[in-house]
């Protein structure tokens, strides 16, 4: 097996692994929001969607079909800081999520 699918197949696991965790945090939802709510141009559409809406809808999505496609990966990532400032102060327990974003920003990074 080559890097590049040793990869992908890592990067796919984790994926289902993210979409548990929201699931277990009951942040998960069944309907997607308005498409204008994708229309944003701000970073991880923060005007138009919750962070959680923003990991599912946009983020694990895209992934989800550049990995459907065979398309090449994205060679950076940096969502976990932006989970941890999302989440900070809420009493909620997100470790785990937390965790499974530090290791696909490794994997997609390289690191």
């Amino acid at each position: 097996m080559t890097d590049s699918r040793m990869q992908t197949g890592q990067v796919a696991d984790s994926l289902l692994r993210i979409e548990i965790e929201l699931r277990q945090l009951g942040v998960w939802e069944t309907e997607p929001p308005p498409e204008e709510a994708f229309q944003s141009t701000k970073p991880f559409c923060i005007d138009t969607l919750a962070f959680t809406q923003w990991l599912q809808f946009v983020f694990l999505e895209r992934l989800k079909v550049m990995i459907e496609n065979d398309h090449p990966l994205p060679s950076v990532s940096g969502i976990a800081p932006m989970a941890e400032e999302h989440f900070r102060g809420r009493e909620q327990s997100v470790g785990r999520l937390i965790r499974e974003l530090q290791e696909i920003d490794q994997l997609l990074s390289g690191d």
